[in-house]
Protein backbone atom coordinates (compact mmCIF):
# COMPACT_ATOMS: atom_id res chain seq x y z
CA UNK A 1 0.00 0.00 0.00
CA UNK A 2 2.02 3.14 -1.32
CA UNK A 3 1.95 6.58 0.58
CA UNK A 4 2.14 10.11 -1.32
CA UNK A 5 3.39 11.55 1.99
CA UNK A 6 7.50 10.99 2.04
CA UNK A 7 8.10 13.74 4.97
CA UNK A 8 9.48 12.49 8.84
CA UNK A 9 5.82 11.14 10.47
CA UNK A 10 5.11 12.22 13.88
CA UNK A 11 4.70 9.90 17.07
CA UNK A 12 1.48 9.53 17.26
CA UNK A 13 0.18 10.58 21.08
CA UNK A 14 0.31 8.33 23.12
CA UNK A 15 -1.65 9.90 26.42
CA UNK A 16 -4.60 7.75 25.65
CA UNK A 17 -6.30 4.68 27.54
CA UNK A 18 -8.89 3.23 25.06
CA UNK A 19 -9.34 2.85 21.50
CA UNK A 20 -11.71 1.48 18.72
CA UNK A 21 -11.02 0.09 15.81
CA UNK A 22 -13.85 -0.33 13.56
CA UNK A 23 -12.96 -1.61 9.79
CA UNK A 24 -15.54 -3.31 7.31
CA UNK A 25 -14.16 -6.96 7.29
CA UNK A 26 -11.96 -9.55 9.08
CA UNK A 27 -8.54 -9.42 8.13
CA UNK A 28 -8.46 -5.20 7.63
CA UNK A 29 -6.67 -4.40 10.23
CA UNK A 30 -4.09 -7.28 10.21
CA UNK A 31 -2.50 -5.93 7.08
CA UNK A 32 -0.93 -3.59 9.21
CA UNK A 33 -2.70 -2.15 12.26
CA UNK A 34 -2.68 -5.22 14.11
CA UNK A 35 1.33 -4.76 15.29
CA UNK A 36 0.39 -1.33 16.52
CA UNK A 37 -2.59 -2.51 18.18
CA UNK A 38 -0.23 -5.28 19.96
CA UNK A 39 2.07 -1.98 20.85
CA UNK A 40 -0.82 -0.10 22.32
CA UNK A 41 -2.45 -3.75 24.59
CA UNK A 42 1.26 -4.59 25.73
CA UNK A 43 1.42 -1.16 26.89
CA UNK A 44 -2.05 -1.86 29.00
CA UNK A 45 -3.92 0.07 26.38
CA UNK A 46 -7.40 -1.68 25.92
CA UNK A 47 -8.32 -1.56 22.36
CA UNK A 48 -11.88 -3.34 21.27
CA UNK A 49 -13.02 -4.15 17.33
CA UNK A 50 -16.07 -3.63 15.80
CA UNK A 51 -16.36 -5.21 11.90
CA UNK A 52 -19.26 -3.90 10.38
CA UNK A 53 -19.53 -7.47 8.39
CA UNK A 54 -18.42 -11.08 9.14
CA UNK A 55 -16.55 -10.97 5.53
CA UNK A 56 -18.61 -13.66 3.88
CA UNK A 57 -18.55 -12.78 0.91
CA UNK A 58 -14.50 -12.77 0.89
CA UNK A 59 -13.80 -16.49 -0.41
CA UNK A 60 -15.01 -17.29 -3.78
CA UNK A 61 -14.74 -20.87 -2.75
CA UNK A 62 -16.86 -21.11 0.55
CA UNK A 63 -20.24 -20.08 0.15
CA UNK A 64 -21.19 -16.83 2.74
CA UNK A 65 -23.36 -18.94 4.58
CA UNK A 66 -20.24 -21.13 5.81
CA UNK A 67 -17.55 -18.55 5.35
CA UNK A 68 -19.00 -15.78 7.79
CA UNK A 69 -18.91 -18.29 11.10
CA UNK A 70 -15.45 -19.22 9.87
CA UNK A 71 -14.22 -15.72 9.58
CA UNK A 72 -15.83 -14.20 12.27
CA UNK A 73 -13.86 -17.01 14.49
CA UNK A 74 -10.50 -16.13 13.01
CA UNK A 75 -10.99 -12.72 13.73
CA UNK A 76 -11.95 -13.44 17.01
CA UNK A 77 -8.69 -15.91 17.02
CA UNK A 78 -6.55 -13.19 15.57
CA UNK A 79 -7.55 -10.46 18.03
CA UNK A 80 -6.48 -12.24 20.79
CA UNK A 81 -2.84 -12.91 19.23
CA UNK A 82 -2.55 -8.93 19.97
CA UNK A 83 -4.32 -8.40 23.23
CA UNK A 84 -7.62 -7.93 22.16
CA UNK A 85 -10.74 -9.86 23.83
CA UNK A 86 -13.80 -7.79 22.53
CA UNK A 87 -14.93 -8.39 18.99
CA UNK A 88 -18.80 -7.51 17.88
CA UNK A 89 -20.21 -8.06 13.99
CA UNK A 90 -22.54 -5.42 13.24
CA UNK A 91 -23.97 -7.82 10.58
CA UNK A 92 -24.25 -5.67 7.56
CA UNK A 93 -23.66 -7.64 4.33
CA UNK A 94 -20.39 -7.57 3.21
CA UNK A 95 -19.64 -6.15 -0.80
CA UNK A 96 -22.99 -4.37 -0.03
CA UNK A 97 -22.64 -2.06 2.64
CA UNK A 98 -24.36 1.50 1.82
CA UNK A 99 -23.28 4.25 3.46
CA UNK A 100 -26.12 6.28 5.20
CA UNK A 101 -27.81 6.46 8.40
CA UNK A 102 -28.03 2.99 9.40
CA UNK A 103 -24.55 2.17 9.37
CA UNK A 104 -23.73 5.68 10.96
CA UNK A 105 -26.28 4.74 13.78
CA UNK A 106 -24.74 1.43 14.33
CA UNK A 107 -21.34 2.81 14.50
CA UNK A 108 -21.92 5.66 16.48
CA UNK A 109 -24.13 2.99 19.60
CA UNK A 110 -20.64 1.12 19.20
CA UNK A 111 -18.61 4.25 20.25
CA UNK A 112 -20.82 5.25 22.83
CA UNK A 113 -21.06 1.79 24.31
CA UNK A 114 -17.48 1.76 24.15
CA UNK A 115 -16.37 5.29 24.62
CA UNK A 116 -13.25 5.64 23.30
CA UNK A 117 -10.59 7.87 23.18
CA UNK A 118 -9.08 7.14 19.96
CA UNK A 119 -11.33 5.14 16.95
CA UNK A 120 -8.45 3.77 14.29
CA UNK A 121 -10.36 2.52 10.86
CA UNK A 122 -8.11 2.40 7.39
CA UNK A 123 -8.06 3.46 4.55
CA UNK A 124 -11.60 5.64 3.35
CA UNK A 125 -9.70 7.31 0.39
CA UNK A 126 -10.46 6.61 -3.50
CA UNK A 127 -7.18 4.89 -3.84
CA UNK A 128 -4.55 3.12 -1.64
CA UNK A 129 -2.01 5.59 -3.49
CA UNK A 130 -1.22 5.47 -7.30
CA UNK A 131 -3.74 3.94 -9.30
CA UNK A 132 -4.42 0.86 -7.31
CA UNK A 133 -8.28 1.62 -6.51
CA UNK A 134 -9.75 0.96 -2.64
CA UNK A 135 -12.72 -0.89 -2.67
CA UNK A 136 -16.30 -0.07 -1.79
CA UNK A 137 -16.81 -1.14 1.69
CA UNK A 138 -13.31 0.10 2.87
CA UNK A 139 -14.56 3.96 1.18
CA UNK A 140 -17.75 3.41 2.68
CA UNK A 141 -17.01 2.53 6.46
CA UNK A 142 -14.38 4.84 6.38
CA UNK A 143 -16.62 7.80 6.10
CA UNK A 144 -18.86 6.53 8.23
CA UNK A 145 -16.77 6.29 10.89
CA UNK A 146 -15.37 9.58 11.03
CA UNK A 147 -18.92 11.00 10.60
CA UNK A 148 -19.82 9.05 13.38
CA UNK A 149 -16.86 9.98 15.75
CA UNK A 150 -19.02 13.09 15.59
CA UNK A 151 -22.32 11.72 15.69
CA UNK A 152 -21.61 10.10 18.68
CA UNK A 153 -21.04 13.13 20.98
CA UNK A 154 -24.64 14.48 19.84
CA UNK A 155 -27.43 14.20 22.23
CA UNK A 156 -29.71 15.33 18.95
CA UNK A 157 -28.54 12.89 16.30
CA UNK A 158 -29.98 9.20 17.09
CA UNK A 159 -32.24 9.69 19.79
CA UNK A 160 -33.17 6.35 19.97
CA UNK A 161 -30.04 5.35 21.16
CA UNK A 162 -30.89 7.54 24.51
CA UNK A 163 -33.64 5.36 24.77
CA UNK A 164 -31.13 2.06 24.87
CA UNK A 165 -29.47 3.75 27.82
CA UNK A 166 -26.55 4.92 25.22
CA UNK A 167 -25.75 7.96 26.33
CA UNK A 168 -23.58 10.36 24.24
CA UNK A 169 -20.05 10.18 24.02
CA UNK A 170 -17.62 12.97 23.19
CA UNK A 171 -14.61 11.82 24.33
CA UNK A 172 -13.13 10.64 20.93
CA UNK A 173 -10.11 12.70 20.26
CA UNK A 174 -8.93 11.85 16.90
CA UNK A 175 -9.64 9.06 14.24
CA UNK A 176 -6.56 7.13 13.24
CA UNK A 177 -6.33 5.77 9.47
CA UNK A 178 -4.38 3.21 8.80
CA UNK A 179 -2.80 2.38 5.11
CA UNK A 180 -3.85 6.07 3.74
CA UNK A 181 -2.13 7.30 1.09
CA UNK A 182 -1.80 10.66 2.99
CA UNK A 183 -0.11 9.46 6.46
CA UNK A 184 0.74 12.18 9.21
CA UNK A 185 1.75 10.06 12.15
CA UNK A 186 3.55 6.61 12.64
CA UNK A 187 3.60 3.90 15.36
CA UNK A 188 6.89 2.14 16.73
CA UNK A 189 6.16 -1.17 16.35
CA UNK A 190 9.64 -2.30 16.86
CA UNK A 191 9.62 -5.67 18.27
CA UNK A 192 5.69 -6.09 17.76
CA UNK A 193 5.78 -6.66 13.75
CA UNK A 194 6.05 -10.77 14.62
CA UNK A 195 2.51 -10.73 16.59
CA UNK A 196 1.35 -8.36 13.91
CA UNK A 197 2.05 -11.07 11.51
CA UNK A 198 0.68 -14.08 13.65
CA UNK A 199 -2.33 -11.77 13.65
CA UNK A 200 -2.83 -11.76 10.07
CA UNK A 201 -1.82 -15.96 9.31
CA UNK A 202 -4.48 -16.57 12.26
CA UNK A 203 -7.00 -15.87 8.86
CA UNK A 204 -5.74 -19.33 7.49
CA UNK A 205 -9.16 -19.71 5.69
CA UNK A 206 -8.93 -16.32 3.68
CA UNK A 207 -5.22 -16.23 2.92
CA UNK A 208 -5.37 -20.11 1.37
CA UNK A 209 -7.89 -18.37 -1.01
CA UNK A 210 -4.86 -16.23 -2.42
CA UNK A 211 -2.64 -18.89 -3.17
CA UNK A 212 0.66 -19.46 -2.72
CA UNK A 213 2.16 -15.89 -4.02
CA UNK A 214 1.41 -14.32 -1.12
CA UNK A 215 3.94 -13.96 2.09
CA UNK A 216 2.65 -12.73 4.69
CA UNK A 217 5.66 -11.58 6.49
CA UNK A 218 7.44 -10.18 3.49
CA UNK A 219 4.22 -7.98 2.78
CA UNK A 220 4.29 -6.77 6.42
CA UNK A 221 7.76 -6.54 6.88
CA UNK A 222 8.24 -4.33 3.82
CA UNK A 223 5.46 -1.80 4.80
CA UNK A 224 6.95 -1.82 8.68
CA UNK A 225 10.62 -0.90 7.36
CA UNK A 226 9.50 1.47 4.72
CA UNK A 227 7.46 3.36 7.67
CA UNK A 228 10.01 2.95 10.17
CA UNK A 229 13.13 4.94 7.92
CA UNK A 230 9.95 7.73 7.72
CA UNK A 231 9.91 7.73 11.15
CA UNK A 232 13.06 6.87 12.14
CA UNK A 233 12.37 3.26 13.95
CA UNK A 234 12.77 0.05 12.34
CA UNK A 235 9.51 -0.87 12.05
CA UNK A 236 6.66 1.63 11.66
CA UNK A 237 2.92 1.73 10.82
CA UNK A 238 1.01 4.87 9.88
CA UNK A 239 -2.04 6.42 10.11
CA UNK A 240 -3.69 9.56 9.36
CA UNK A 241 -4.92 11.44 11.92
CA UNK A 242 -8.45 12.82 11.68
CA UNK A 243 -9.16 15.57 14.80
CA UNK A 244 -12.88 15.08 15.99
Amino acid sequence: MATENSEPLQSLPGDWERALAVVAHPDDLEYGAASAIASWTSEGKSVSYVLVTSGEAGIDSIAPEEAGPLRAEEERASAGVVGVEEVEFLGHRDGMIEYGLGLRRDIAAAIRRHRPEVVVTINHHPTWGGSSFNMADHRVVGFAVIDAARDAGNRWVFRELLDQGLEPWDGVRMVCVNASPYPTHAVDVTGYLDRGVDSLLAHRAYLDNLGEGFDARAFLESGASHVGRQAGVEHAVAFEVIDV
